[in-house]
């Protein structure tokens, strides 16, 4: 990806969110372009206009930590925009981030029989391998029954937003699909601000900018977010409603990868439903099998 315009829109898109009331700043004159203007952000940053229209043309390369974290301040962004930012600037500058060694094209790696042996030993929970690609590489009993319409019948490797974005069955499976679509794309983004030199993202965000137009919107609005923990409700074929409880865990030894595992507060609706699913899972009926429509077909 065009690290420039990647830094120069993410700039301008959090330049035009930025109210000059959010700001503290007086809204006079008649302003001709939404948010606050380049001379505000840097009176902001206390940096000259012409060094703040420099960065915002994409010319981040050798900014100081203390500019960019000057600039974050100014723009009021958030940790996730903040690290964005400076993963942007490392990029311009070289920098692998996060340890992460960059890697051209690889296949999906095939886990490690250790890391399954722990997946498995998860019993009352959905627990999955996602790469940073959105890639479903791995998972326990309890997760291939949870996410049969993801995984489907086989062939290609399950990809959650090929998913996502390209099955209509995603809309059944995620009752919230908005804010799951937005919260895909802003992991991508963050992502591809990490390592903008990864070729299998950037061809996946050009399948998806291609063939959604959602995609395209939400790719287009520059917003980053990371995972983290939380809370999802999901429809699941053959239990129905479900409100998991979410926690995502690094993969030291497999950077980019993480563990998510999923559960159900005790006692709950969604807790007898999840074991319910497992005990499905243990001994499904030949004629139950909840419908196939995987990432094969997207």
């Amino acid at each position: 990806m065009d690290n420039r315009a990647e830094v120069r829109e993410f700039l301008m898109s959090r330049r035009a969110k930025l109210t000059p009331a959010a700001a503290g700043l007086p809204a006079t004159g008649t302003r001709r372009v939404q948010g606050l203007r380049r001379s505000e952000v840097a009176t902001l940053a206390g940096v000259s206009v012409e060094y703040y229209a420099k960065l915002e043309r994409g010319a981040i390369a050798g900014a100081s930590s203390s500019v960019l974290n000057a600039v974050s301040d100014a723009l009021q962004l958030n940790d996730v925009e903040r690290a964005h930012l400076l993963d942007l600037a490392r990029a311009a500058d070289g920098i692998p981030t996060s340890g992460r060694q960059r890697r051209r094209a690889p296949a999906p790696a095939s886990p490690r029989p250790s890391l399954m042996w722990a997946l498995d030993s998860i019993t009352g929970g959905v627990a999955f391998v996602r790469d940073q690609r959105q890639n479903l590489l791995a998972t326990n009993e309890l997760g291939r029954a949870f996410y049969s319409p993801v995984i489907g019948t086989g062939g290609r490797t399950p990809n959650l937003a090929r998913f996502q974005f390209l099955d209509p069955a995603s809309r059944d499976f995620y009752p919230d699909w908005d804010l799951f679509a937005q919260m895909c794309v802003g992991i991508m983004r963050a992502e591809a601000g990490r390592d903008p030199h990864d070729r299998v993202l950037q061809d996946l965000v050009g399948e998806l900018s291609t063939q959604s137009e959602v995609f395209r919107s939400l790719w287009a609005a520059h917003d980053v977010r990371t995972h983290g923990s939380g809370t999802k409700r999901f429809t699941h074929p053959v239990v129905g409603e479900l409100t998991l409880i979410y926690e995502e865990l690094a993969i030291t030894a497999e950077p980019g990868q993480v563990v998510i595992v999923y559960t159900a507060e005790p006692g709950s609706p969604s807790h007898e439903r999840l074991r319910l699913l497992a005990s499905w899972s243990a001994d499904p009926p030949t004629s139950a099998h909840p419908d196939s429509r995987g990432a094969d077909r997207s």
